[in-house]
């Protein structure tokens, strides 16, 4: 199958979206993530803005291509390729490198379930932009497997 490049594009962009707007309604700070990928890189929020939005497409361009090879109904492989990027890179990689502990543990108790929410609002686009039987798998580009007339 092939990936539909515009459908997994917009996708990541409105993952991030909603990624950002479930982490404002959680902890009242807006853009908190790539204001702290900004001051990593030393280049600031407008710095961490493309490389946040960048890395929400490229997980989504990656769900794309691994999708067709994952198990169980299609709102399962959302989930558990989300449940599974979030605790295997955020839980075990990141916020460790970034001083916060395992799962973010060391930070705040509450970042574990703030994580796996965030990255659960990320998931709905890509469980229904990237799933070629739903109604919003055409909404951009054609459709991956057109009918003869």
């Amino acid at each position: 199958m092939k990936i539909n490049w515009t459908n997994a594009i917009v996708a990541g962009i409105l993952g991030t979206i909603l990624f950002d707007i479930s982490g404002f309604l959680m902890t009242g700070t807006w853009w908190d993530i790539p204001g702290l990928i900004g001051q990593k890189l030393g280049y600031g929020l407008l710095g961490g803005l493309p490389v946040h939005y960048g890395n929400g497409i490229a997980l989504s361009v990656i769900y794309a291509a691994l999708r067709p090879s994952l198990f169980g109904p299609e709102w399962f492989r959302a989930f558990a390729y989300t449940t599974a990027q979030t605790v295997l890179i955020v839980w075990f990689f990141m916020l460790p490198l970034l001083g916060a502990g395992i799962a973010g543990w060391d930070l705040n108790k509450a970042l574990p379930i703030i994580t796996l929410v965030r990255h659960y609002a990320y998931m709905v686009p890509l469980a229904l932009m990237l799933n070629p039987q739903s109604q919003f798998s055409t909404l951009f580009g054609k459709p991956s497997n057109p009918q003869p007339c």
